[in-house]
């Protein structure tokens, strides 16, 4: 009995070690959420009034604990030379993938470092 036990907190512990060596930190790239299912209808939300400095991040659904869960619009401080890309679900091969708001320097909807190319392969 001794020995099994033993055994299941070796075991315990080894696991918990890879799962410390594998935990994202902030300068690791966004990660890509992909479900089977659309997500809702958008809920309607009254846009308060434009304030100075201010974007408006408008109301979304997010995926959080294996179901969609709604997240109300927000103003977030504009950033001087790049534009809001809002939060927006896309349908690619039947998938559904979820992408985050973000800024972008230049308009092709790929925030990076090359942003000031004129010849970004990854405009769309």
């Amino acid at each position: 009995m001794k020995t099994l036990a033993v055994a299941l907190s070796i075991g315990a512990a080894s696991l918990l070690s890879v799962g410390a060596l594998t935990v994202p930190t902030a300068a690791q790239a966004q990660a890509v959420i992909t479900i089977q299912g659309p997500p809702p209808a958008p809920r309607y939300e009254r846009v308060p009034p434009p304030r100075r400095g201010y974007v408006w991040s408008p109301g979304h659904y997010e995926w959080r604990g294996g179901r969609h869960v709604w997240v109300r619009g927000v103003y977030v401080r504009a950033r001087p030379g790049y534009a809001y890309r809002a939060p927006e679900w896309r349908e690619n091969n039947g998938r559904w993938e979820y992408n985050r708001g973000r800024w972008d320097r230049d308009g092709d909807g790929v925030p990076n470092r090359h942003d000031r190319r004129p010849n970004n392969p990854n405009r769309y």
